[in-house]
């Protein structure tokens, strides 16, 4: 029987495509889309959620690509990328209400130290996250999805049995690295009323 409910973050509690917002308010569109391109390149964000690179040294990178206004914006874009983030729809609520019918509730995300420790600077990410039972953050432990040791972690600090969790994540490689830990899966599209009937809540 599940009791435990272990999330990602980006894409599904939270939506991580910035360039929506970003395309409709900035003036010049060309810019907006080559900015974008710079400020959430992997070869940053890989090394962010392996906790091998610093917040300054993404800085500068950004800036090196990006010299003057444009650079200025791309690092205000990045300074505020925690604070900016939005809810997938539906799914605040359906984690509330695992929440109130006794559910245990964790978070295993690929994301960088600063959100480790900035999280609650989002007004709705604070309160979500007071929810929860566990929450593993790669950044910090160097450790990433989908190898399996982050997985181990998780389930050896938290005491769970893997049997009565269930994984939601929207890759597959991830939900695959959570079957090796001998964790069930279930690979989020973005529709919560879907999970929601999925999970028979």
């Amino acid at each position: 029987m599940i009791s435990n409910y272990i999330f990602d973050f980006g894409n599904v509690l939270a939506r991580f495509y910035p360039n929506e917002r970003f395309l409709r308010e900035h003036p010049d569109r060309e810019e907006a889309a080559r900015i974008l391109a710079v400020v959430f390149d992997r070869k940053y964000w890989d090394r962010l959620d392996e906790g091998t690179i610093s917040e300054a040294e993404v800085v500068a990178g950004i800036r090196s690509e990006l010299p003057g206004k444009a650079g200025e914006t791309a690092c205000r874009l990045y300074e505020r990328w925690i604070v900016d983030r939005e809810p997938v729809p539906g799914m605040p609520e359906l984690v509330r209400d695992i929440h109130a019918a006794g559910g245990r509730l964790f978070l295993c995300s690929n994301i960088s130290i600063r959100f480790a420790e900035e999280y609650a600077t989002n007004p709705w990410i604070g309160p979500l996250f007071a929810l929860f039972d566990g929450l593993v953050f790669s950044g910090p432990l160097h450790i990433t999805k989908p190898g399996r040791e982050i997985f181990a972690h998780l389930l050896k600090t938290y005491d769970l049995n893997p049997a009565e969790c269930i994984f939601i994540d929207d890759s597959q490689k991830n939900i695959d690295g959570a079957a090796a830990a001998g964790i069930s899966g279930y690979l989020f599209d973005g529709d919560a009323d879907r999970l929601r009937k999925h999970l028979g809540l």
